[in-house]
C-alpha cells in the first residue's frame, strides 16, 4: 500500500507544532508493515526536502510558506488543484493524507485514492480575525470556509486531536459526523539527563514557562497583566520565561522585569526549558490540542491550564484549572501556588504523558488506517 502524506509543513516551518506532527505520522507510518510513505510537497529546487519528496516547483526566490498560514491562496491552488491530482496519479497512491486544515485535491482527484483529513481545529472559522478590516475578514473567513468545507466534504475519514474539535467539526458540518475520528497528537520524550542542551544564557533559580503567543487565543496579553498583578501583590511570584516573540503583546509589556522571552529555541534547548521550570501555564482560551501541556508533563513539570476546549483533556485531574477571562482569579491563583507546594510527583505526570508517547500514537495511526481500509458495505 502506497500513503501519501502532504509534508508542506515541515518543509516550510519545520520547527512548528503542525511539522512536528507531520513527522511523528511520518514516523508511524514508516512502522506499519507493507506500507510505503511517499511525501508530497513545494520546495524551490535547492531544498534538500526535493531528494525525499514528490514536490511541485515554487517561483523563482519563492520561500516555504506553511499552508495553515493561507497568505498565498494562487500557492495553495497551483499545489492542490494544478499539482497534487496528476501526483497522486503518477505515484499510484492508496491514500492521501492532507495536514494543513485543508489540502485535499480540488478537482480530478484519482477515485480510488483514499482521502483523510487532518483536521487541528477550526479556529479560522470560529474566531475573529486580530487586526484586519471587515472586508478583508470576510474574505479569509469565505476562502477557508470554501477550503475547509471542500475538504471535509471530500475526505473520506476526519482524523481530529482532541474530542473538543471532533465536536465543534460534528457541530459546523453535521452531515460529515460519521467521519470523525480522534487522533491525539504524538508527544516526543523528555531528553536524558545526558542528552539535555546548555542554555544560550543563565536561567533564574525559579521561573514559570508560558509556550506561545502568536495567536491572540494564546491569551498572552492577559497572562502577562495577571502575572504583573501577582508579582506586585506577592515579592516571591517566580520570575517568568516566554517562548515566542515580544512583539506579539501590547508594547508596554515587552520589557517587564522578570520575563525573559526566548523567539526561536532549538528543540533541545526548549525540552531543557520544560525540565527546569517550576511550572507551564497554559492559558489559551481556546486550543484543539495543548501540546506544551504533555511536553511539560513529559519532562515531569507541573502545570495549570485553562478550562474549556481541549485542554480538558491533555491536564491530569489535580492539576490546577482557571478561567482564562478572569485576570482576579489567575493573579490570585498564581499567588497560592508561588506560596504551595506541587501536587503529585513526576513521575506520575511522566506516565500521564505515555498515553500520548509515539508508541500508543502509532497504534492509534494503525487502527485508524485499518477501519479506513474495511471493505465498504453493500
Amino acid at each position: 500500500m502506497r500513503i501519501g502524506l502532504d509534508y508542506r509543513a515541515a518543509t516550510a516551518a519545520p520547527g512548528s507544532g503542525p511539522a512536528r506532527q507531520v513527522l511523528a505520522l511520518e514516523r508511524a507510518l514508516s512502522r506499519r508493515p507493507d506500507t510505503e510513505t511517499v511525501l508530497f510537497t513545494e520546495a524551490p529546487l535547492d531544498h534538500p526536502h526535493r531528494a525525499i519528496a514528490v514536490a511541485s516547483d515554487l517561483p523563482a526566490g519563492g520561500a516555504p510558506v506553511p499552508p495553515q498560514a493561507g497568505r498565498d491562496l494562487r500557492r495553495r491552488w497551483r499545489f492542490e488543484a494544478g499539482f497534487l491530482p496528476s501526483a497522486l496519479r503518477a505515484q499510484n497512491i492508496d491514500v492521501y493524507i492532507a495536514t494543513a486544515e485543508g489540502g485535499l485535491p480540488v478537482w480530478r482527484k484519482p477515485a480510488a485514492v483514499r482521502q483523510v483529513l487532518l483536521l487541528h481545529d477550526l479556529f479560522r472559522l470560529t474566531l475573529r480575525r486580530p487586526r484586519s478590516s471587515p472586508w478583508r475578514a470576510l474574505a479569509s473567513r469565505l476562502v477557508d470556509e470554501a477550503a475547509i468545507g471542500h475538504s471535509i466534504a471530500s475526505a473520506d475519514a476526519i482524523w481530529t486531536p482532541s474530542r473538543y474539535t471532533t465536536a465543534e467539526c460534528g457541530r459546523l458540518y453535521p452531515a460529515h459526523a460519521h467521519k470523525l475520528y480522534v487522533l491525539p497528537d504524538a508527544v516526543a520524550p523528555a531528553p536524558a539527563p545526558a542528552e539535555r542542551s546548555r542554555l544560550s544564557r543563565p536561567l533564574p533559580p525559579r521561573y514559570w514557562l508560558l509556550v506561545g503567543t502568536r495567536e491572540p487565543r494564546k491569551n498572552a496579553d492577559l497572562f502577562l497583566r495577571a502575572w504583573l498583578d501577582a508579582r506586585r501583590q506577592h515579592y516571591d511570584t517566580p520570575d517568568l520565561i516566554v517562548v515566542g516573540a515580544p512583539a506579539d503583546v501590547p508594547a508596554e509589556l515587552q520589557r517587564l522585569n522578570g520575563v525573559h522571552w526566548f523567539e526561536h529555541p532549538a528543540e533541545d534547548e526548549l525540552a531543557r526549558l520544560y525540565l527546569d521550570a517550576e511550572r507551564l501555564w497554559q492559558p489559551s482560551y481556546a486550543e484543539g490540542f495543548g501540546l506544551p501541556v504533555l511536553e511539560a508533563l513529559a519532562a515531569g513539570t507541573p502545570v495549570a491550564v485553562a478550562e474549556g476546549g481541549a485542554l480538558e483533556e491533555v491536564a491530569p485531574g489535580d492539576m490546577p484549572r482557571f478561567d482564562p477571562h478572569d485576570r482576579p482569579q489567575l493573579a490570585e491563583l498564581m499567588i497560592r501556588l508561588s506560596r504551595e507546594s506541587v501536587v503529585g510527583n513526576a513521575e506520575q505526570r511522566r506516565a500521564f504523558a505515555q498515553r500520548f508517547a509515539p508508541n500508543a500514537y502509532a497504534a492509534r495511526v494503525g487502527a485508524l488506517l485499518d477501519e479506513l481500509l474495511k471493505p465498504k458495505k453493500k
